[in-house]
């Protein structure tokens, strides 16, 4: 059974010195072939030049997967890479065209072969088995792939409302105990479990959350900061 890493960002990659994308290339083959989906944003063209500013720059081979215009080898393509990088955006949309196309499926596969999944915000949440989003209308739980056990939230401090909301659904049982990602910090899970929080900036951080007596308790996690 290959390693199977998760890297879980609640926000901030793709910029610069965020850090993020050479930890998460440590974590993969030398030279990896690095497949950006930017389907949350609807595959935003903004987008995709932000991530090849940022990964040509690093020893690895980028490309990226459109599926607006639904690829005829997606298998193909999919088989052919060692790292999943997954953009922000709305979450139910992409889970829904993922689903619409076999990328789910595709998806699943990849992550069973040990390909690194990694991603921010909706790239972040969708490895849950459920998220923290507002994909449609206020924030709410929303089921996800179930890749990792609990719930998360990204931009725990960089959105007013994120905080209170998420609180607020696991201590009445709507969303399972989890975990929140301030913007700048990341989750990386290794075969289901935590390994680490890192953060590209120094003051960001984790937490997990969890109900207890009909109210959220948050810890906060020990953060590795990546920066010097």
């Amino acid at each position: 059974m290959p390693t199977r890493h998760i890297i879980a960002i609640g926000g901030g990659s793709l910029l610069p010195e965020s850090h993020f994308e050479r930890y998460i290339l440590q974590h993969a083959p030398a030279n990896p072939r690095v497949l950006f989906v930017p389907t949350a944003s609807g595959d935003s063209d903004s987008y995709i030049v932000r991530f090849y500013s940022s990964f040509t720059k690093l020893a690895c081979q980028p490309r990226h997967l459109t599926l607006f215009n639904h690829p005829a080898n997606l298998a193909e393509i999919m088989a052919d890479c060692d790292v999943l990088f997954v953009g922000g955006g709305n979450t139910r949309n992409m889970l829904a065209i993922w689903q619409s196309c076999g990328m789910d499926e595709l998806v699943r596969q990849a992550w069973e072969r040990g390909v690194v999944l990694c991603g921010q915000s909706a790239g972040a949440i969708c490895w849950f088995d459920r998220g923290h989003t507002d994909s449609w209308g206020p924030l709410r739980p929303m089921s996800c792939l179930g890749y990792l056990s609990g719930s998360c939230t990204p931009h725990y401090d960089g959105e007013p409302e994120r905080r209170p909301s998420y609180q607020g659904y696991v201590a009445s049982g709507e969303l399972p105990a989890g975990y929140a990602l301030d913007d700048g910090a990341a989750a990386h899970f290794v075969d289901g479990q935590l390994l680490e929080i890192v953060a590209s900036k120094p003051k960001a951080r984790g937490y997990y959350v969890r109900a207890e007596a009909g109210r959220a308790i948050e810890e906060p996690l020990a953060t590795r900061y990546l920066g010097t």
